[in-house]
């Protein structure tokens, strides 16, 4: 198992936890926490056409656009991974992937809406809890490329 505490630790980030019941998808964890749904990120796995794998970072109420991501990682398309994939790749559960400290290398992709604000949430390693972080930590940490990459 990843460990993520040690890692945010050992680079000397702020950090917190936030302890709520397992969910899987943003809307639940917002209902489960009083987090507004806009400031919990969906982190998704995909695969490039070039067949890297990428962590594309939106706002919870938002979807992401395939286009818009595959144009910001200049690649001819993107697909999402199923979730025993996903977890295989990041090393985390579906729900609970954090925007940093992956157990594969993958290309970020932060969508610019996410940088309105200075700290967010992300899965925090299990389905419960979410992960609260500096936006400009998760850019630094991960050396993401910011990019219009969701739509209502």
């Amino acid at each position: 198992m990843m460990d993520l505490e040690a890692y945010l630790s050992a680079s000397g980030v702020w950090h917190r936890f936030v302890e709520k019941a397992e969910t899987v998808h943003t809307a639940d964890a917002s209902n489960a926490t009083g987090i507004e749904l806009n400031r919990i990120t969906k982190n998704l796995v995909s695969k490039t056409s070039t067949g890297r794998y990428a962590l594309l970072v939106i706002p919870g109420d938002r979807r992401v656009s395939l286009q818009r991501a595959a144009q910001a990682l200049n690649v001819k398309n993107v697909q999402l991974l199923g979730f025993r994939e996903a977890e295989e790749v990041s090393g985390y559960p579906p729900g609970g992937t954090p925007s940093v400290h992956h157990k594969t290398a993958l290309d970020v992709v932060v969508d610019k809406d996410v940088l309105t604000h200075e700290t967010m949430f992300c899965g925090g390693g299990t389905r419960g809890r979410l992960l609260e972080l500096r936006t400009e930590d998760v850019l630094k940490l991960t050396k993401a490329i910011t990019a219009d990459i969701s739509e209502q």
